[in-house]
């Protein structure tokens, strides 16, 4: 009845969520240090970072579910 590759799936994508958070967390934080570096009035690589840095998750996890086998 239970599935014994549960536990397994379940930490792969714990996994991937710490591995998001990371990513949006350097990538904000980068994206505030290169703006402040530049003086620009209009925070735009602390908009643009982020954005890229979902993105580039989002393709990466739809690239992960589409493995076969998975």
């Amino acid at each position: 009845m239970s599935d014994p590759k549960q536990p397994q799936n379940m930490m792969r994508y714990a996994g991937l969520a710490t591995q998001w958070m990371v990513m949006l967390g350097l990538a904000t934080y980068g994206g505030y240090k290169l703006d402040d570096a530049l003086n620009w009035k209009f925070p735009l690589f602390l908009i643009l970072f982020p954005l890229l840095a979902l993105g580039f998750s989002l393709w990466q996890l739809i690239k992960e579910l589409n493995k076969p086998g998975k």
